[in-house]
């Protein structure tokens, strides 16, 4: 198996405060990886080490093989959903898409298609500033999407969901993705155990590396 992501000695400071402390660790093409740890853990600081936005204080951060902040084509291969939208308020969903599909040439038909699939098709032609925090997660989904990842970083990617549209969201990842690389933050195991086969718990540095089942119960989860 290739490993697909590569996190040697790394650490991440701001200012003095330490994120990450000495983190080590290798994901392979198509592992579904889970992340979890409490409040302030560095969950978060790691997704963006690896998606680029953030460079490490100290160690390595390799994705393809490649420093993920120097290359653009790497950081195009990978999917960011964070509990932050980012999205174009004051456009349209249909024309906030529109806008990322041209980067991505993919045509209207495929536009409508995904909209069906986060269920926003009928709210289509709506500014993004009149939607709801789940309505706008959705978009968000529905624009990593498009893109068609080869990984997929998913930061609370169900935050302000109800229930249906967790589902239906959790149901596309796992029906569409399963040969890609995954990484998911997230609180709720019932979710993660839909996506993910293997656990991390992470309170800066590494405390754990196992199966997410595993996982769950050092974290103390009981069924």
């Amino acid at each position: 198996m290739t490993h697909i992501i590569e996190l040697k000695n790394l650490w991440k400071k701001f200012d003095k405060r330490v994120a990450i402390r000495d983190v080590n660790l290798e994901i392979e093409e198509g592992e579904k990886v889970a992340i979890v740890g409490p409040n302030g853990a560095g969950k978060t600081t790691l997704l963006k080490l690896i998606l680029g936005q953030l460079k490490p204080s100290r160690g390595e951060v390799r994705v393809f093989g490649f420093k993920p902040w120097k290359r653009v084509e790497v950081r195009k291969k990978i999917g960011f959903v964070s509990h932050h939208s980012y999205l174009y308020r004051d456009l349209t969903a249909i024309e906030n898409l529109s806008f990322y599909a041209k980067l991505y040439r993919v045509d209207k038909v495929e536009i409508q298609r995904i909209l069906k699939v986060v269920g926003l098709y009928d709210h289509r032609n709506k500014r993004v500033s009149s939607f709801s925090k789940g309505m706008e997660q959705r978009l968000a989904i529905a624009r990593m999407l498009l893109a068609n990842p080869e990984i997929l970083l998913l930061d609370e990617l169900t935050a302000g969901l109800d229930l249906e549209g967790k589902n239906s969201i959790l149901r596309y990842i796992h029906e569409n993705f399963s040969d890609k690389t995954i990484v998911m933050v997230g609180h709720n195991f019932e979710e993660l155990e839909k996506i993910c086969e293997k656990g991390i718990l992470l309170e800066k540095e590494i405390k754990a590396i196992d199966d997410l089942s595993e996982i769950k119960k050092i974290y103390g989860v009981v069924d």
